[in-house]
């Protein structure tokens, strides 16, 4: 939303995180929210005559900026559809969808055709509403962010699509669970239904569309694997230091730009989506008025343009944080070929050579003591130059109760 690494914004973790009150680290006080002195995606695209519309999750609300008075509409969106309340995982039960006894509410016809009716899935329900916003929408500029809830826990999928795939299990297959498998085909059928809209509104030779995430599948909590889901040939994923939880796809559709069918081996990350959506609006970066205006991210549109371009940079990640699926706090540098990632239990370091062990499976840091000492240096760097918070020694360690996870506040 803002180009910014976390690390700067000093917005490092889900809100409102996890509490290990006797884990080895203290983690800092970190900021849980997004402050309004940052000028948004959403707020640059307004100011240049777009409409905007944050359809699913809004992760950037917490207790450090309530008083504020926050939400989506706070940082330039002016169409919001989330999650109703009283939804149970991800099925929206008919009372959610009923108007209100008092005060207005917008509801569309599959609203009212489905209010006592069975229980709608989740992400047929957020699509509907992005449908609704693009058909408003479709003779003005628009911005469209779409920030699905699928896959994820609670492993909850649509009764027709299970179903469909209970016939499908093999014994040799590497995934196995139907429920899982029904959440991402509710989300490859919802941006289906997107596409199809665009064509049929004659826009889609005029739309930019990008298909990301924002991390990989969770495959463990707790040391413990899921069985859900498998990042290989990655190593771990969601919540860990590896690339398994921060390496994804991304799929770009620009026609007339994007050379059909053509892959860029350029390494990005996710900082960059900022610029280049404003550059590619006819947006000033930085955008003007903004009171911090440093933009970490780079404009991809050179590279989505002409695929055999790079970018020469360095990449950076850092999260002083304890997570579910996690390694405990972290900081890694991403160099070309070479992937360095400081543990701060320990003060461990672990190198990896990703032109050849993209599994991570082999450490050369003591094979190669001055590679490590060239990009420590720059990761401390980096480090400084963000403001980036650390976490401490906790002076209440206890190994015997480190995992120990308490509610937020406790």
């Amino acid at each position: 939303m803002t180009g910014n690494y976390p690390a700067r914004l000093h917005l490092t973790d889900f809100i409102a995180g996890q509490n290990r009150p006797f884990a080895r680290m203290r983690i800092p006080d970190w900021q849980k929210g997004l402050q309004a002195n940052h000028v948004t995606m959403a707020e640059a695209l307004s100011g240049a005559g777009y409409r905007t519309a944050l359809i699913g999750k809004w992760h950037l609300d917490g207790p450090d900026v309530a008083p504020q008075g926050r939400g989506p509409t706070a940082h330039g969106f002016d169409f919001v559809a989330t999650k109703p309340p009283r939804t149970s995982g991800y099925l929206i039960p008919p009372s959610a969808l009923k108007p209100a006894s008092s005060g207005k509410k917008e509801t569309s016809k599959t609203d009212a055709e489905q209010a006592d009716a069975e229980p709608r899935y989740l992400t047929d329900f957020l699509t509907d509403r992005s449908l609704e916003f693009i058909e408003q929408a479709k003779d003005d500029p628009f911005f469209l962010y779409f920030a699905y809830h699928v896959p994820h826990t609670p492993i909850q999928g649509r009764a027709d699509l299970v179903a469909k795939f209970q016939q499908r299990v093999r014994d040799d297959a590497v995934h196995q669970n139907p429920i899982y498998a029904a959440m991402v085909a509710s989300l490859d059928q919802s941006v289906g239904r997107i596409l199809d809209r665009l064509q049929q509104l004659g826009l889609a030779d005029n739309t930019l569309v990008v298909f990301t995430s924002d991390n990989g599948g969770l495959t463990q909590r707790y040391g413990v694997h899921d069985g859900f889901t498998d990042n290989a040939p990655l190593r771990r994923g969601k919540g860990s230091a590896y690339e398994g939880g921060v390496r994804v796809p991304t799929i770009v559709y620009w026609p007339g730009n994007t050379p059909a069918g053509s892959q860029c081996d350029t390494p990005i990350i996710t900082n960059d989506y900022y610029p280049t959506l404003l550059q590619v609006a006819g947006v000033p970066v930085p955008a003007a008025g903004a009171v911090d205006s440093t933009i970490d991210g780079r404009s991809l549109v050179g590279l989505w343009k002409d695929p055999r371009q790079t970018i020469e940079r360095d990449l950076f990640w850092h999260h002083p944080h304890y997570h579910a699926g996690g390694d405990g706090p972290y900081s890694a540098i991403r160099s070309g070929r070479w992937r360095l990632i400081e543990f701060h239990e320990d003060d461990r370091v672990e190198l990896y050579d990703l032109s050849d062990d993209i599994g991570e499976s082999h450490d050369l840091s003591q094979q190669q003591p001055e590679q490590v000492q060239k990009l420590r240096a720059r990761l401390h760097a980096w480090r400084a130059e963000v403001g980036a918070q650390m976490p401490t020694v906790n002076p209440n360690f206890d190994a015997q109760r480190a995992t120990e996870v308490r509610r937020p506040g406790r």
